[in-house]
């Protein structure tokens, strides 16, 4: 199960704030009612449904929810424990050969990790192995694109229909020029959905297309690594120098962490055989 991602609404949540913070410090409540226009919004808002219901298909725009859910959540990926489970089964493997794997796999969870294994207890060749597991990353991305899309197509339409709202705005105005006290305000009113649309557009969905892009990549690095374990695994390549292989995964740091907790699991034995 994903774990929530905090960052997403804290960093939506800051950056309204800091909107809210600039607007009333410079001019008080009375300025942050100002930047608060019915129409706008509306201008906006509809023009970017409106748009976003010509680009997709009725089934795509379906998955617009789960998709923004996902900015939500977390992956939870651990690249050491991904590498001690290999390292597991490759013991295992090279003990009571492939066929003993299965009991393993009671208690993995993830089906792309459970796939690989039982291709290699079915006895595939590794090439057909690697194709095999490519192919299902190559429509895993895929998804996540045409997913994404959405979100990306949404950070581009919301400054533009900001811009719309505002050539409407200028328009009346021009259209209304004997009181010259209305310019300002009328003009101000004017500029508000350019200022709607570029906060949706840079605060929500592009960062929001931006995490979604970062969270797809992390999985597709995990995923080489699976295919990297499984295929080691199946070759019957020696435990230890299977985890020395997906180690060059792991960043300094995480090494530095593995083995500072190798060495203090070794000690700690030591002592308990003392």
């Amino acid at each position: 199960m994903k774990k929530r991602d905090l960052f997403t609404p804290i960093g939506i949540t800051i950056g309204f704030l800091m909107i809210m913070f600039g607007i009333v410090s410079s001019g008080g409540m009375g300025g942050f009612v100002g930047f608060i226009q019915g129409a706008s919004v509306l201008i906006v808002l509809g023009g970017l449904i409106a748009a976003l219901l010509v680009n997709f298909n009725i089934k795509q725009i379906k998955t617009t929810r789960y998709v923004i859910q996902e900015t939500f959540k977390q992956n939870d990926h651990d690249l050491s424990e991904l590498i001690d489970l290999f390292e597991r089964l490759s013991e295992r493997a090279r003990r009571e050969g492939l066929l003993a794997l299965e009991n393993e796999l009671d208690d993995v969870d993830d089906p792309y990790i459970k796939k690989g294994v039982l291709l290699a207890i079915d006895g595939i060749e590794p090439e057909v192995i690697n194709d095999i597991m490519n192919a299902e990353i190559d429509a895993m991305e895929d998804r996540h694109y045409r997913g994404r899309l959405i979100i990306e197509k949404a950070g581009e339409y919301a400054p533009a229909w900001g811009m719309i709202g505002t050539l409407i705005g200028l328009i009346l105005m021009l259209q209304n020029l004997e009181d010259p006290t209305t310019l300002g305000p009328s003009m101000a009113v004017a500029l508000l959905t350019t200022f709607y649309g570029s906060v949706l557009a840079n605060l929500v969905f592009i960062p929001m297309a931006g995490k979604l892009e970062t969270k797809t990549s992390e999985e597709v690095f995990m995923k080489q690594v699976i295919i990297e374990g499984v295929i080691g695994v199946q070759s019957g390549q020696n435990p230890r120098i299977l985890k020395e292989k997906l180690s060059a995964f792991l960043s300094e740091k995480m090494k530095s962490k593995k083995t500072e907790a190798a060495e203090e699991n070794y000690t700690e034995e030591s002592f308990n055989e003392a």
